[in-house]
């Protein structure tokens, strides 16, 4: 089940950081996760004092990596095969895997400061945190695949609660997916300092247009009442936004522009306003917007 499927509150989602493994999915979680990410694997038993002093720390450092290292957790009692594959005798034991191999390790229960300093020398030079995880989302909605981007978002804010750019990500994937309530609890965890960033009031213009288009007709009645009548505003006006809302963003344009071409004045230079949303929800680098405002810029300066 994705995070678009769950009605749990985005903060709740916990990210996939920290994680038991068998000697089945051994391979899957540490060796072919380990090409995207360095894995920590820890081998522990119930028994052992050690091991319960270190799990708190190394979760806790690992917490504070922000996605730049995973920890995996196995219990040698319960799968003994792999540690004796590899020649553990005594744990705890932490491995380090990067790109499919043994890369560094350590063995026995070890200081807070010592561990950090671990994984810092383990992750050297990696690309940071939190800002490369919103840029991946980034690409996953722009391909879009939200599902995947909206799980990204939430494992920021399950690390950075107070993160806006993950909030206004997180809220954009379920307008796209048609979940507005969602989004709009999203959105209502945005601080007020910070509703008139970018990021989030492009968000909140689509979830304005997303609720407006809840209310137009459809559009092929739209259609067939312009085409009766080229002069009625009004229906070319709600015909952009459904239009908008199934991501006929050109079209929607058009018509906007249409009205302007036409009347300027009416609904109080309403064509106009309404098209500047757009671009907002679009975002100034979008094709339809770069095209669209040349197009208005044409018809305002002639």
């Amino acid at each position: 089940m994705t995070i678009l499927d769950n009605d749990a509150a985005a903060g709740s989602v916990a990210p996939d950081l920290i994680k038991d493994t068998t000697t089945q999915t051994f391979v899957k979680d540490v060796i072919e996760e380990s090409k995207h990410q360095p894995v920590l694997i820890d081998f522990w038993a119930p028994w052992c004092g050690p091991c319960k002093q270190l799990t708190p720390i190394i979760e806790k450092a690992v917490r504070a990596a922000k996605g730049k290292v995973k920890l995996v957790k196995m219990n040698i009692d319960e799968h003994p095969a792999i540690p004796g594959q590899m020649g553990i005798q005594s744990i705890p034991a932490v491995i380090a895997f990067v790109n499919g191999q043994p890369a560094d390790g350590f063995m026995g229960a070890q200081p807070e400061a010592q561990i950090n300093a671990f994984i810092d020398k383990l992750t050297k030079g990696m690309p940071g945190g939190d800002a490369d995880l919103i840029t991946e989302a980034e690409a996953h909605l722009a391909e879009g695949d939200a599902a995947t981007a909206a799980e990204i978002y939430a494992e920021v804010l399950a690390q950075d609660a107070a993160n806006v750019p993950a909030m206004a990500g997180l809220a954009r994937c379920y307008v796209v997916a048609g979940s507005l309530e969602q989004a709009k609890q999203t959105l209502a965890m945005v601080p007020e300092a910070k509703r008139g960033d970018a990021a989030v009031t492009a968000v909140q213009s689509m979830l304005d247009l997303a609720e407006q288009a809840q209310s137009v007709g459809p559009v092929a009645e739209l259609e067939q009442k312009i085409a009766a009548n080229p002069l009625d505003h009004q229906a070319r006006y709600d015909l952009a936004i459904a239009l908008n809302a199934k991501h006929a963003r050109s079209d929607a344009a058009n018509h906007l522009l249409e009205i302007v071409r036409r009347d300027r004045k009416w609904n109080d230079d309403g064509a106009r306003k309404q098209l500047l949303q757009f671009f907002e929800a679009w975002g100034g680098e979008d094709e339809a917007t770069v095209e669209a405002r040349k197009r208005l810029s044409t018809i305002l300066f002639s």
